[in-house]
């Protein structure tokens, strides 16, 4: 399977030495190689998880792309991917869900209009 939709342009990178903990509000395209625990959220963005980040958030979005671990709940208002090596332990919602042969996932998700 290939992504349904290019990302737009990456406008903010956190490295993977870098560790954040608390809220993560951005607008536009966010990548996180690092870590992350906390909130993650925006009214009109994509958040990308790489895959060496490690997030222990709630994450609120338009769009979020996963190839690293998560845990926590996922609510984007467009779409959720998922791709290997990603990870989600935690609840899933969206209008749209792609999850990868090779993903693990265990939660619940839940297709909302």
């Amino acid at each position: 399977m290939r992504k349904t939709k290019e990302p737009n342009p990456i406008t903010t990178f956190i490295g993977a030495s870098t560790s954040i903990e608390g809220t993560l509000e951005f607008n536009n395209t966010i990548r996180l190689d690092g870590n992350v625990n906390g909130k993650i959220c925006s009214n009109h963005g994509t958040v990308i998880i790489g895959e060496k980040a490690v997030v222990n958030a709630e994450i609120i979005v338009d769009v979020a792309i996963i190839m690293g671990e998560v845990n926590g709940t996922i609510d984007a208002r467009e779409r959720i991917e998922v791709y290997p090596p990603g990870s989600v332990m935690g609840d899933i919602q969206a209008p749209a869900v792609l999850i990868e042969s090779g993903v693990i996932f265990n939660g619940g998700c839940c297709m909302k209009t």
